[in-house]
């Protein structure tokens, strides 16, 4: 058996622009909530664009060009706003003006997780967008991102200006693709089980019990 006290970890593969990724971190804290035992979640990059230009474009424009102008976008909102309201997440889909490129926020979220504070970029970061409606792809902004989660701001901003990890980030969602990752969030529990989309608490709490009962059931080294 292995050590009780050893952390679950818990792999999201994500981009900061896809709201059911949003969805899913909080139906993940929720369910983690109710779990009590140890766990340490890292979050991984996906781009569901990487197309977009660094600078971003009219979000309104890039949506039409996408679902059209035939009422589908609104669906998918207004769904998400119904099911974000039940875990407590007040999605603005209206204040939203920009559609940016997101390699800089996940170079960020990269340096947050020395730190320790990982979860909290990756929230704020959730939050400037999609209820605030900031352009997460300027480096203003996600520098305000860094200075709010307590992150020294002058090493963030060397690193962004120097192009520093954009090979490695872009390298972690090439090798996401590889292992067959098509859509965001995925989740890969204890490096054994993998869910997609943002599932309910109920599904991500069974996969969170069935990785520690793995874990319990692993002989020692």
């Amino acid at each position: 058996m292995t050590d009780a006290a050893e952390p679950l970890i818990i792999d999201v593969v994500s981009d900061v622009v896809c709201p059911w990724c949003y969805l899913g971190e909080k139906r993940l804290a929720a369910a983690l909530a109710e779990d009590g035992g140890p766990v340490v979640v890292r979050w991984r990059p996906y781009q569901l664009d990487p197309t977009i230009p660094a600078g971003g474009l009219d979000r309104t424009e890039y949506m039409e060009r996408k679902f059209g102008r035939d009422g589908r976008l609104r669906a998918v909102h207004d769904r998400l706003v119904a099911l974000g309201a039940e875990v407590g997440l007040p999605f603005a889909f209206e204040a939203i003006t920009r559609a940016p490129n997101t390699l800089d926020a996940h170079r960020l979220i990269r340096w947050a997780a020395s730190t320790g504070r990982q979860p909290d970029v990756v929230d704020r970061l959730f939050h400037a967008y999609f209820v605030e409606g900031r352009d997460i792809g300027d480096r203003a902004v996600l520098l305000d991102v860094a200075s709010a989660c307590g992150l020294d701001v002058a090493l963030v901003g060397r690193l962004l200006e120097d192009g520093a990890d954009v090979e490695t980030v872009q390298g972690e969602i090439a090798q996401a693709q590889s292992m067959g990752v098509t859509g965001v969030p995925f989740f890969v529990f204890a490096g054994r089980f993998g869910v997609s989309g943002a599932q309910d608490v109920e599904v991500l709490k069974g996969a969170i019990g069935q990785a520690r009962a793995a874990m319990q059931a692993e002989p020692r080294s």
